[in-house]
């Protein structure tokens, strides 16, 4: 084996990660060509996802055999190599391929880590409430996942995936904040993704802010629209007082990226909605929020549980996928709710154009491949 060089010194990929969804038939079997066709689409010749997530809750991962999850990895991974090759290098960093390792056991946890190591994935995204039997998850972390990577030529870093939708225990939903200053020590372990409140989310940047010195500690906010309201401007004495509120709670640093599921369906556009959060653009945050809280309306009119469905019904719209079957145990859409869906996203893209405006608005696949814009990557 050769030399293992510390990853401390890796940096957490900024911006917009899209944490893809799975295409799948009606065995629940993964279409791949399709699912080449979304990671492509969902990075848009570099107006769109920064990172490419694979088999994370969106991807209904858990709902899927692990034989389907890896192959959802590999899939993913090789289609972002040849997305960055076909860019090439004159164009940055290019895209990340993240991988979702989490599964019921720890065992096969541990086995899809190693998959995704072996397949050419740049990082992978690990939720240690998640997994059954683990009682203590910053001794999994440094021991056993410590150990496979120390065990490998090639070491990637991990990112933390809190949520407590997905806790094993429901009185445990959280990574307490003393088990993420222990986590945040450790070379390999490089960020959070946080799907939780603005409080919660704080706690998170607190912790991390102890261990800059080590490393840049990444957090990404999972429930992305809030986004808006950490990054919007405040104005005049009351304004002054929410901002420096904003700092205490969030002393640590802000978020460095976002988790958008939404942006399968709209990469542009989310991509959009972050460099203008970013740079604290009141105005244009307005008109994308007003676009997005729009598409939001619209899934949850089909129901709060249909995100899913309706983010693959999108897809199908749009030309990017042929099937917009869902894993079982992901509620599928009534025919009357997907129409209405259907025609709520149709309106929806008429207005992109309009409240955004190029190169802003997403573009179908086979305006993809530098037709209309050269990349920015």
């Amino acid at each position: 084996m050769g030399f293992v060089r510390s990853i401390e010194e890796t940096r957490p990929r900024p911006g917009l990660s899209v944490p893809v969804l799975s295409v799948l038939d009606e065995h629940a079997a993964l279409i791949e060509e399709d699912q080449r066709a979304l990671v492509r689409f969902a990075i848009q010749d570099g107006y769109g996802a920064d990172v490419i997530f694979a088999a994370g809750t969106t991807g209904e991962s858990n709902r899927l055999r692990n034989s389907v999850r890896q192959r959802v990895i590999q899939v993913c991974a090789e289609e972002v190599a040849k997305v960055n090759s076909r860019l090439g290098q004159g164009f940055g960093r290019g895209v990340e391929a993240w991988a979702g390792v989490t599964a019921p056991t720890a065992r096969e946890t541990l086995e899809n880590l190693d998959f995704a190591i072996a397949h050419g994935a740049d990082a992978a995204v690990l939720a240690p409430l998640s997994i059954q039997g683990i009682g203590d998850p910053v001794r999994f972390v440094a021991h056993d996942v410590a150990d496979l990577l120390d065990s490998r030529d090639r070491r990637i870093p991990v990112y933390l995936y809190d949520n407590a939708e997905i806790a094993v225990d429901p009185k445990v939903p959280h990574i307490r904040t003393r088990q993420v200053k222990a986590l945040s020590r450790l070379d390999f372990v490089r960020g959070i993704k946080v799907s939780a409140s603005r409080r919660v989310l704080g706690n998170y940047t607190q912790a991390a802010a102890g261990f800059r010195d080590r490393g840049e500690f990444g957090i990404y906010v999972g429930n992305a629209m809030l986004i808006f309201d950490l990054f919007r401007p405040r104005h005049g004495w009351l304004g002054a007082i929410g901002e420096r509120w904003n700092r205490y709670r969030l002393r640590g640093g802000l978020p460095i990226g976002v988790v958008a599921g939404p942006a399968n369906a709209l990469p542009r556009e989310w991509a959009r909605a972050w460099q203008v959060c970013r740079a604290g653009d009141a105005e244009r945050m307005q008109r994308v929020r007003t676009l997005l809280e729009a598409f939001r309306s619209a899934t949850e009119a089909a129901g709060a549980e249909h995100l899913i469905a309706c983010l693959k019904r999108a897809l199908l719209a749009q030309g990017v996928i042929r099937s917009a079957a869902v894993a079982l145990g992901t509620p599928p859409l009534a025919a009357d709710a997907a129409r209405r869906f259907d025609e709520a996203f149709a309106a929806l893209r008429a207005r992109s154009q309009e409240t955004i405006g190029e190169p802003w608005v997403t573009l179908p696949p086979g305006e993809l491949g530098g037709s209309r814009y050269g990349s920015l990557l």
